[in-house]
């Protein structure tokens, strides 16, 4: 776990800072009083210590840099993967009458335009970008004119290859807040375990990184799971529950697939709802969303692209149709319920086969010594033909978040480096076949884990003990009871129904990793004949055939070759 950090006194503290806190509370933002948690987080970084925050949902993070933002010289930059969130903190900040710029996607030429402009001037003290913006060269100049003071990370868990939804277009960041020259670093999450708290300030080279964590309890969350038998089964208890429920909701399913299937289903039922995957188009995803956060519409049916940094505070239940990949993604997507503080319903509906949904996800998503040597060459190439813009057209094989991945691990292992304007090239270091396959190892340990974590999550949807308590002691936090009171499990124990040695047998342990044929070992499929095994990932096998194509099978239908 990171240690807090030694830093100097902030340099406008001329005044006591409590008076300060409490004055620009007043005047800024219009609150007398802070939330448990803030006071802490806000003092940090007015001490000028990198920090992480983590926060529940609903505990007022934003905050935590808006405030003392104000009382530090230069612009503040905020990092987030949410242009939505961008819009709605920069509305919100500008109606406050701060300047607040946002750079993304969404804006035309002439905003685009207008808005750099405006930070090159030095005119915005709130900058709102995402990771892939300011990783950007030419804007990361523009930064450097800014003076930036404080470097904001939100949904920080993202740059954790540990944490729930890792998303390599934040690995460069520590490169980014080095050529800023280091600016205080606020790093917000709702969610981290020790584990991925420490891998952040890793990522983020900032070892001495103060952690400050208020806990993720939440009495007013009720947790309950629902076993369901079959795909039907299951529908039926779907629909029961959501004519039941009052108020708004959130139903969560993990593939493209089963969002439509179920979104069909309830309005074939006569239940309103609407419907958002990354699928659907730019347009219609926001209409959809818009009518569910104005209240328009009062069920939304989505994969976990919808709701991170959603700020709708009366959110009244979410259902899990199927088990997100680990408990960290559970307490995020759960957690989106009851941000007003008032009772809110957590339900997952549990069926055994929803298992395979997650360990098909798990397949082939990391790199593997292959994927370092086609990323390694390209590299070489570019710098034999004098191109630093744009990765080789060899690397169209890979998807772009491995790309990256494979980017980081190779600088990781002194293997490429980063010039001033962010591109990798190599360090002439040989990239040996032993040297890349022990990068590649990492990913395999982190494969290893993956797995491990959804059995953790299989162990909460199958358990007779506490829900809560099975949450807290996942993020490795400790409380003075075994009982929340208003779980499932607690207001409806299993033993009331069940012997003691029965519930005990049906209460899993952690499965270890599932082994299989080792790389290398020949085997037959069906339709595509003999090849040999490259990988494993828990269920799934990577198969490479003569002709060199590589397909990736589900364990049961590869046979070994005697």
């Amino acid at each position: 776990m990171p240690k807090p950090s030694s830093s100097s006194a902030p340099r406008r503290a001329s005044r006591p800072a409590d008076a300060i806190v409490k004055k620009s509370l007043r005047e800024n933002f219009g609150f007398t009083e802070l939330r448990p948690g803030q006071r802490e987080v806000i003092d940090s970084v007015l001490a000028r210590r990198h920090t992480l925050a983590i926060m529940p949902t609903g505990a007022g993070k934003s905050l935590c840099y808006q405030l003392p933002a104000l009382e530090m010289p230069g612009a503040t930059v905020i990092v987030s993967p949410l242009i939505a969130l961008m819009k709605d903190q920069s509305d919100k900040l500008e109606d406050a009458g701060m300047e607040a710029a946002e750079v993304n996607s969404t804006l035309n030429q002439s905003e685009e335009a207008q808005a750099l402009e405006t930070i090159g001037e030095g005119g915005s003290e709130f900058i709102f970008a995402t990771p892939e913006r300011v990783t950007d060269p030419e804007f990361l100049e523009l930064l450097k004119q800014a003076q930036v003071s404080l470097f904001v990370v939100d949904e920080a868990h993202c740059i954790s290859h540990w944490g729930h939804d890792f998303r390599p277009a934040y690995l460069q960041l520590g490169a980014v807040i080095a050529a800023l020259g280091t600016p205080t670093v606020l790093a917000l999450t709702a969610t981290a375990t020790p584990e991925v708290a420490t891998d952040i300030a890793q990522q983020l080279d900032l070892p001495h990184l103060n952690v400050i964590n208020t806990g993720i309890y939440r009495p007013n969350l009720h947790y309950r799971v629902l076993q369901a038998s079959d795909e039907e089964a299951k529908l039926g208890l779907l629909l029961e529950h959501v004519q039941a429920l009052q108020g708004s909701g959130i139903v969560y399913a993990a593939t493209v697939k089963a969002v439509e299937e179920v979104h069909a289903r309830l309005r074939q039922a006569g239940i309103e709802a609407a419907c958002y995957h990354g699928q659907m188009g730019t347009a219609a995803r926001e209409r959809n969303q818009d009518q569910f956060m104005s209240g328009a519409m009062h069920l939304m049916v989505a994969t976990n692209a919808f709701g991170m940094g959603i700020d709708k505070p009366d959110i009244r239940f979410v259902i899990h149709y199927q088990i997100p990949g680990n408990l960290q993604a559970y307490y995020q997507e759960s957690g989106r319920a009851g941000r007003d503080g008032e009772k809110a319903q957590c339900l997952l509906l549990y069926q055994r086969k929803d298992r395979q949904v997650q360990q098909f996800f798990l397949a082939r998503r990391y790199p593997d010594i292959d994927d370092l040597a086609t990323v390694y060459r390209a590299l070489q190439e570019k710098r034999r033909r004098a191109r630093a813009e744009e990765i080789d057209a060899t690397l169209d094989t890979l998807s772009g978040p491995r790309v990256q991945v494979a980017l980081k691990l190779l600088e990781d292992g002194g293997l490429v480096s980063q010039d001033a304007q962010l591109h990798y090239r190599p360090t002439g270091q040989r990239a040996t076949r032993n040297v890349l396959d022990a990068l590649a190892a990492r990913y395999r340990d982190k494969s290893a884990r993956d797995h491990s974590a959804l059995e953790q999550m299989v162990f909460y949807a199958q358990t007779g003990f506490c829900r809560w308590k099975v949450l807290l002691e996942h993020f490795d936090e400790q409380v003075p009871w075994s009982h929340c009171g208003h779980c499932d499990n607690c207001l409806d124990p299993p033993e009331r129904h069940l012997a003691p040695e029965h519930v005990r047998e049906h209460v899993p342990d952690i499965a270890p990793v599932p082994t299989g044929p080792a790389p290398g070992t020949r085997v037959r499929v069906a339709r595509y004949g003999e090849g040999a095994v490259v990988e494993q990932a828990g269920e799934k096998l990577t198969v490479e055939f003569p002709d060199g194509t590589r397909k990736v099978f589900m364990r049961e239908f590869v046979k070994t070759v005697n």
